[in-house]
C-alpha cells in the first residue's frame, strides 16, 4: 500500500491519498444519495471529506457513497483517513441489530456487502475535513507518470 501523506491541520487526524481501487466497500449504497453527492462534489470542484478505512485491510469504515462517487468520476486516488477499526464504536442502524468489527472484517474478506444502512460508526473525536481539487485526484500518481523526453534531447 502506498499512502501519499497530505497536509492537514496539526490538531486533527491526518489523511493520505490512496487509490480508490484499493478500498473495499462492505455496505450497499443508496443510488439517489450517490447522485446527489456526485453533483455536490462536482459543483465544489474539490473533495472535502476523506473516506475512513481500516488501516490494514483497507475496507471502508464510513462513507461508501463517496467511494462510489470516486469510482463514477474515475478518480485515481482519494483522501482517506486510516484507522484501527477497534478505535471506532460500531453500531447498527437497524432496530435490535448488533454488528461487530469481526463481522465487518468477515464481510470485507467475503466480497459481499451488508444491506444499505446496516453499520453505523461513531468517531469519538470527529473526522477531519480536506479541500483537495478534483484535478489532483484524477491525475496520475507520481509513480504512474512516465518521463517525457523531447525529440533530439538524447
Amino acid at each position: 500500500m502506498r499512502c501519499e501523506r497530505a497536509s492537514v491541520r496539526p490538531d486533527r487526524m491526518e489523511h493520505c491519498l490512496l487509490s480508490a481501487a484499493q478500498l473495499i466497500p462492505t455496505e450497499e449504497v443508496n443510488p439517489d444519495r450517490v447522485d446527489a453527492l456526485k453533483a455536490q462534489i462536482l459543483q465544489a470542484g474539490s473533495w472535502t471529506a476523506p473516506i475512513t478505512a481500516e488501516k490494514d485491510a483497507l475496507f471502508v469504515i464510513d462513507d461508501y457513497h463517496r467511494l462510489t462517487v470516486a469510482h463514477r468520476l474515475r478518480l485515481t486516488r482519494m483522501p482517506v483517513v486510516l484507522l484501527d477499526n477497534d478505535s471506532v464504536r460500531v453500531e447498527s442502524w437497524r432496530p435490535g441489530g448488533n454488528i461487530t468489527p469481526a463481522e465487518i472484517f468477515a464481510m470485507a474478506r467475503s466480497g459481499r456487502k451488508f444491506p444499505y444502512k446496516t453499520t453505523r460508526h461513531v468517531f469519538a473525536h470527529g473526522l477531519p475535513t480536506c479541500d483537495v481539487p478534483l484535478e489532483l485526484l484524477s491525475s496520475p500518481t507520481p509513480m504512474e507518470i512516465a518521463p517525457v523526453f523531447s525529440a533530439g534531447a538524447l
